[in-house]
């Protein structure tokens, strides 16, 4: 099913030169600005905290919204993929979208960015998914009225559907940029290796695992955009999870695409045809199975993992349909 309003119309056509990307470069994603430069010319009101999980870990948190009276038109809780964080490259989306006049939130998932944890180990995929709910839900406590919407990128886009499947009916829309449904062949673990995970991670958790390639690797197609993410201040010295990580990563796949099929959110997923981590056959099965009435899918020719790792004309596209999209849903809950 698919919705189509001139104010949709309207707003893709304003957003198409005002993601942040162009004030990137090779060296911050803030360009020549500071970051309170950066959010003053974005006209952006930002915040940061730490909350404590239910493992007692402190979880880094911020949020963006319009530095101005106007209403808000949504709330957006966004989740990163594995080895990034909610700052950096990513925050450009998070602006992006606040910008547009939306609050948004994300955090540092446990293991990654400001966030306490062995870097990049996952030991429990749940945990991941629980620190979210935990996060989002007290976001959406302080902004009741607020239509609500998840984004996720890669591991982020299998949190997200995981939230989508445990609180049904809570949530007015899901974007998915690039999920992990279904790891690459190009990226997975060759046969019989793969089979032996269980019991690499049972012996040795901790052990980076040199057969398979970092996800960064071949995710962004502009290579100062590589060079940019290699610069953040949080990333990790080795992009390979470690070897209980990859476990998890391989289960939760395994699970989504088992369970996708009760997905029953508005759904809007956008993959690069030419992703060589995240498999764009297993986001089309996700896609297919869900039960979402309202759902798009979107496979763009030629691009990566990475969707704003594309050239910026790329980036401006991809983001006037997310907000588009958003804009559309939002403004149903509004008028109902």
């Amino acid at each position: 099913m698919s919705y189509t309003s001139s104010k949709a119309k309207r707003t893709r056509k304003s957003m198409a030169s005002s993601h942040p990307i162009h004030q990137a470069n090779e060296n911050s994603p803030y360009g020549d600005l500071t970051r309170e430069e950066f959010y003053k010319k974005h006209q952006i009101l930002h915040k940061e905290s730490f909350m404590l999980n239910k493992k007692s870990m402190k979880i880094f948190t911020q949020s963006w919204q319009p530095d101005s009276t106007a209403r808000l038109k949504g709330l957006v809780g966004m989740v990163h993929g594995y080895s990034s964080e909610s700052s950096w490259l990513f925050e450009l989306n998070a602006v992006a979208i606040a910008k547009a006049g939306y609050f948004v939130c994300a955090l540092d998932l446990e293991g990654h960015g400001y966030s306490e944890g062995l870097p990049g180990q996952i030991s429990n995929f749940q945990f991941l998914v629980s620190d979210c709910i935990l996060f989002f839900n007290s976001a959406r406590a302080e902004h009741p009225k607020l239509p609500a919407f998840l984004y996720g990128e890669s591991m982020g886009g299998a949190i997200a559907i995981l939230i989508g499947l445990g609180q049904r009916n809570e949530w007015n829309g899901i974007v998915l940029s690039g999920p992990m449904c279904g790891v690459s062949n190009k990226f997975k673990p060759l046969w019989p290796l793969e089979k032996l995970l269980p019991v690499a991670a049972f012996i040795a958790p901790s052990w980076r695992i040199t057969f398979m390639k970092p996800p960064a690797r071949g995710s962004y197609k502009e290579a100062w955009k590589k060079q940019l993410v290699a610069k953040s201040p949080n990333r990790p010295s080795s992009g390979r999870p470690p070897a209980i990580t990859a476990q998890e990563l391989m289960k939760t796949c395994s699970y989504i695409q088992r369970k996708c099929h009760e997905l029953e959110v508005p759904l809007l997923i956008l993959h690069g045809e030419d992703d060589r981590i995240c498999d764009p056959e297993a986001a089309k099965f996700v896609f297919e199975s869900a039960a979402s009435k309202d759902k798009t899918l979107k496979i763009f020719p030629g691009m990566r993992h990475q969707l704003i790792g594309e050239p910026n004309e790329s980036v401006e596209l991809i983001f006037g349909i997310v907000i588009s999209w958003i804009e559309v849903r939002a403004d149903l809950v509004h008028v109902n």
